[in-house]
């Protein structure tokens, strides 16, 4: 599978990649450099710095509104992956994923940035079953204080097209990883060539409005009706039936296993957090 920047006649002049330092944003830190003359990398976390005039390396606390403010200046389009990526106590999630959405949001209203790309994630409708087959349409069920962050998120998202025009594509993103990791992931899984195509045709396309699409490749056993993905253009290449053997050989899991269950898998039975 290709591993190398997709070529693109698509640019702009600075894209900001908010999580730069995480795993999905060490990434496409190399592979969003086609689509931008300047690439502005920004994570509460230390970053490599950057490799020369075509990138920025600009600190920055999510929940600090006005350090996302001077962020956000000059910027013609967000890819904001950043926050708490994993079920976390509510006060961690509370300042990176929900006042760190509003500030990046509010941001670019001031600022004049009329498109998001918003890392949103299958765990907004994880307490789902995994029988159940959705739609972008489908009634949210947030299996945490992580997918609830996510939840509200795209409500933000909504909120900033209707009144402000602020046009924005909310990706689910099931599972991006080298290759999926177990029988769940088999049907979530999302490789890093389909995941950077899905958010070049989220940053290019017109008149997106605000868009719900799930983050998937061109997996056998799917939970997700993807058509509302279709208008981008978005076909997926890469599937993760290469792996199935591999997955298979694994030890079966327990029906009663929350992975063998619901679509959010073991993050419908994490926490509570800090009870004695």
């Amino acid at each position: 599978m290709s591993t190398s920047p997709q070529a693109s006649n698509n640019k702009l002049r600075r894209i900001l990649l908010t999580g730069a330092a995480g795993g999905l944003g060490k990434v496409l830190r190399e592979r969003l450099r086609p689509f931008a003359e300047i690439l502005r990398l920004s994570d509460i976390a230390a970053i490599a710095p950057s490799e020369g005039a075509h990138e920025e390396v600009v600190p920055c606390d999510l929940s600090d509104k006005a350090a996302v403010h001077a962020l956000i200046e000059g910027c013609d389009a967000i890819v904001h992956l950043g926050g708490v990526s994993v079920e976390r106590p509510f006060e961690e999630i509370l300042e990176a994923n929900i006042k760190g959405v509003f500030n990046v949001y509010e941001a670019a209203r001031r600022h004049g940035v009329k498109r998001v790309v918003f890392a949103s994630s299958n765990h907004v409708i994880g307490f789902h079953k995994q029988s159940e087959r959705l739609d972008a349409s489908a009634q949210r069920r947030p299996d945490g204080y992580y997918g609830l962050s996510k939840s509200f998120g795209e409500d933000v998202a909504q909120f900033y097209f209707d009144r402000y025009g602020i046009e924005t594509v909310s990706i689910r993103i099931g599972s991006s990883f080298p290759e999926p990791l177990n029988r769940r992931m088999m049907s979530t899984w999302l490789s890093y060539r389909d995941l950077t195509s899905l958010i070049e045709k989220s940053i290019f396309t017109p008149g997106v409005k605000h868009t719900i699409v799930y983050g998937m490749s061109a997996n056998r056993d799917v939970w997700w009706d993807n058509s509302a993905a279709a208008p981008l253009g978005f076909v997926p290449q890469d599937t993760s039936e290469v792996f199935r053997d591999k997955v298979e050989a694994q030890p079966p899991v327990a029906p009663t296993d929350p992975n063998a269950i619901y679509q959010g898998g073991a993050f419908t039975a994490q926490g509570p957090f800090g009870d004695q």
